[in-house]
């Protein structure tokens, strides 16, 4: 009997970057839990965030049926990917393998992840301080990712996430607030040269070890760094040198 040819591809750095920029780009997924009651799965859509590290964070309501689904059992699944013309099953999309973790509302970790959460779910807001309401944190395990016809990859947890230092993710907050407030010129001088976006009201969502995260309404683009930053005072430099060189090529065109 011949070998059965596996459809799946190498993962290389092309295969992470595009499953990472559908995680950070996503403001709503499938989430697929297991009925406590029957144990049979059960699909619904869940607004979508990320922690610093690129970790699925979602924003439950303790009445939703998924709720004592994932406090039973924390396994589960969330579909990404936006869907356009032509064929849907032509789009990139990534399920994602995880485990959820409830956290509480006095727990350290909420206060920071309902910031990245809210900056990237601004509507979030009219809800967010409902007392029922708790932030989720889903920790993946592996992932498919399908870039379309003949791209479909075996992703791991460490294929998804970067470095989550503390000290990093605490130096986040200030330097979007910083960059929203005093610098939106450069914000959307990073939209029109490094995402290719038309000019418009953008604002800086999030900043992490890999990249920055701009909208501007509903549109969602993920920027990558040239090389990851490791310490706080990277954030400062690597945003003044990426405005700095985009008004450079604007200059020379």
């Amino acid at each position: 009997m011949a070998e059965e040819k596996s459809v799946l591809q190498p993962t290389g750095d092309e295969a992470r970057r595009l499953a990472k920029t559908l995680l950070r780009c996503a403001r709503y997924g499938a989430l697929a839990t297991l009925d406590p009651q029957t144990g049979a799965p059960q699909v619904t859509r869940v607004g979508v965030s990320t922690d610093f590290d690129g970790a699925p964070v979602l924003l439950i309501s303790g009445l939703a049926a998924h709720f004592p689904a994932l406090k039973t059992d924390g396994r589960c699944s969330l579909l990404l990917g936006e869907t356009g013309k032509g064929d849907p099953l032509a789009h990139p999309r990534i399920s994602i393998t995880a485990e959820a973790k409830i956290l509480e509302r006095d727990d350290p970790d909420s206060q920071r992840i309902a910031a990245r959460y809210l900056a990237h779910q601004p509507k979030a807001k009219l809800y967010a301080e409902l007392g029922d309401f708790r932030f989720v944190r889903l920790e993946p395990r592996s992932a498919s990712l399908n870039g379309g016809f003949g791209k479909a990859f075996a992703l791991t947890a460490e294929d998804l996430l970067s470095n989550g230092d503390p000290a990093l993710a605490a130096a986040e907050g200030n330097a979007v607030e910083h960059m929203n407030e005093d610098h939106l010129e450069a914000v959307d001088l990073y939209a029109r040269h490094y995402a290719k976006a038309p000019s418009g009201k953008w604002v800086l969502t999030g900043i992490d070890a890999e990249g920055i995260d701009i909208a501007h309404g509903d549109d969602v683009r993920r920027i990558f760094f040239e090389k990851p930053i490791t310490v706080p005072q990277d954030m400062h430099m690597v945003l003044v040198q990426m405005a700095r060189a985009a008004r450079v090529a604007f200059m020379e065109v």
